[in-house]
């Protein structure tokens, strides 16, 4: 027995060398195992560690690398087989040995099975090349290109079932003895039928009733200057049919509208003379009408020509036409046309202040349109007063403008007026009670409160 306790108590120190030197050996190998692989528990793969496999096993040669096929069961891991991304690999500490095998949960992973070894690993099977992109997009615009090629020729067929070539048109109008004439060669035409001796009365009227059609264009009423179809229409001003004056002035009116070119040209042809001439004779009311209306044409926003009418007497045949028995109804007009020469100018004059230009062109062309000091010498500031005794609640309207435009220029006169004064407050009374009865309709302020408010100003203005 005590032979046995020495012995025992001499191999102590011998074990706790021994267990001190496996303890080393063993922590060495865990600190030197790489990270990648686990003594016991599987590594779960992570998405950044699997894209990270993958680059890098896209990146080795083929040749070299073979591919190793993992089951459910562990096996052994030779040197050169490459591992797919997410299976468990542990080192077995007995044989020394890597070993793997296939996690459960990644069974729908495994895409290997049909692969044959030497081939590069594909780990999603959904995954294209650029190659089979590029292969992809080319048929899919081709098969683009054929549908829009196939729409295409739909619209064109079905075009051509419902228009027919123009070749077939013209040989069409060839046949029928049809010919396409422009606006100029259809103007041009007109004008020879009218000018010519050999048209009759009803041919002449047609043409001009035609042309007036075309000329309310302005590029054609300036085509008309080109080959001197707007001289003739002048002319026309001369003829002793009454019809041909009456008609030639209405395609002069709708030639001159708006139209500075033309209004110039006709200046310098005589126009303007021609129509004051027609309107100072005995005519018919049409005609005067018609007349009228080419003369307000060519004054309206062309200072040049108001001037020359008030050097040719233009007030004192407007005042005639006015007083004669019979032309009430375009007393209106005339009426109507002076309120718009006078605003015309007033606002040409506001248009340069806001500008800040003291002397512009259009300017100094207004101002020597002396319009105001002639309307109160020729007697306009009573004749408009009297005006307003006309029945039609529209020409009242027309009226109270002008005696409110002409108002710094016949305010004495229209004070020394006992009747304007009368009308005023008989025409006061009737509107407050129409007025009023627009306030009962529910319009606050309609048509005849604005014709009570003008009647009231004007009366405030002559107290």
């Amino acid at each position: 027995m005590p032979h046995q306790g020495l012995l025992l108590f001499r191999m102590a120190p011998l074990g706790m060398l021994l267990g001190m030197l496996m303890t080393s050996c063993f922590t060495f190998c865990l600190s030197h195992k790489n990270s990648e692989f686990a003594l016991t528990n599987p590594e779960e793969s992570s998405t950044k560690e699997t894209e990270r496999k993958e680059t890098a096993e896209e990146e080795l040669d083929p040749k070299v690398l073979e591919v190793f096929h993992p089951t459910h069961e562990w096996q052994a891991l030779r040197p050169g087989h490459a591992v797919p991304a997410g299976s468990h690999v542990r080192l077995n500490l007995q044989t020394g040995a890597r070993e793997v095998k296939l996690q459960d949960e990644d069974k729908l992973r495994n895409n290997l099975k049909g692969l044959k070894k030497g081939k590069r690993l594909d780990i999603n099977t959904n995954t294209y090349t650029s190659q089979d992109l590029k292969s992809a997009l080319a048929k899919f615009k081709e098969g683009a290109d054929m549908e829009s090629s196939k729409e295409d020729k739909a619209r064109q067929a079905k075009v051509k079932r419902l228009f027919r070539p123009i070749e077939e048109l013209k040989k069409d109008f060839e046949e029928l003895n049809v010919v396409i004439e422009t606006d100029m060669q259809i103007m041009v035409r007109l004008i020879n039928k009218f000018n010519s001796s050999n048209s009759s009365l009803e041919e002449k009227i047609a043409a001009l009733f035609d042309l007036e059609y075309y000329v309310h264009q302005m590029d054609n009423a300036q085509d008309l200057l080109s080959f001197g179809g707007l001289q003739v229409v002048i002319n026309g001003l001369n003829s002793t049919e009454p019809l041909l004056k009456e008609y030639a002035a209405f395609v002069l009116g709708a030639a001159f509208s708006s139209n500075p070119k033309v209004q110039v040209e006709a200046i310098e042809g005589g126009a303007l003379q021609k129509l004051l001439v027609v309107l100072a004779t005995e005519q018919s009311l049409t005609a005067k009408k018609k007349v009228l209306f080419a003369l307000c044409s060519l004054l309206r926003h062309f200072p040049y020509a108001q001037q020359q009418f008030l050097k040719l007497g233009g007030l004192q045949v407007l005042r005639s036409l006015v007083q004669e028995k019979g032309m009430e109804v375009l007393a209106v007009r005339v009426v109507t046309l002076l309120y718009d020469l006078v605003t015309e100018k007033m606002f040409a004059e506001e248009e340069a202040e806001l500008m800040r230009e003291t002397s512009p062109e259009k300017l100094q062309q207004y101002r020597q349109v002396h319009l105001l000091p002639g309307l109160q010498e020729q007697g306009w500031c009573e004749i408009t007063a009297h005006l307003l005794a006309l029945p039609e609640h529209d020409a009242r309207e027309k009226v109270l403008q002008t005696l409110g435009a002409l108002l710094a220029t016949c305010r004495d006169r229209y004070r020394q007026d006992p009747q304007l004064n009368r009308t005023l407050v008989i025409l006061q009374a009737e509107y407050q009670a129409l007025a009023a009865l627009e306030l009962q309709d529910g319009e606050d302020e309609g048509y005849f409160w604005e014709l009570l408010g003008s009647i009231n100003s004007l009366l405030k203005e002559l107290r």
